[in-house]
């Protein structure tokens, strides 16, 4: 089930796109990069957990500022188009 409970500054929503965008990113080149190159590894594994590290640190500002409804087994999601932030639940 997929319910609004909120919605972001277009500013805000920005912040979580770059960083959505980014993660995704750094997730398709670390299934083709393989640890033969140490370093570049490396610096891959930091920077994914890093960008996953500032991903959830916004849900929890947000959900902080805004005080969104939650749920058990629920997670937010965010449409990008139009700044709206959702609950999905399992059915």
């Amino acid at each position: 089930m997929k319910k609004e409970v909120g919605r972001v500054t277009e500013q805000e929503r920005d912040e979580i796109q770059m960083l959505f965008e980014r993660r995704n990113g750094l997730n398709e080149l670390a299934q083709i990069l393989t640890a033969d190159n140490e370093d570049l590894y490396n610096r891959l594994v930091k920077d994914l957990g890093e960008t996953s590290s500032k991903f959830q640190s916004w849900w929890n500002r947000m959900e902080t500022k805004y005080n969104w409804e939650a749920a058990e087994n629920g997670n937010w999601e965010i449409d990008f188009q139009n700044c709206v932030i959702y609950l999905v639940t399992p059915e």
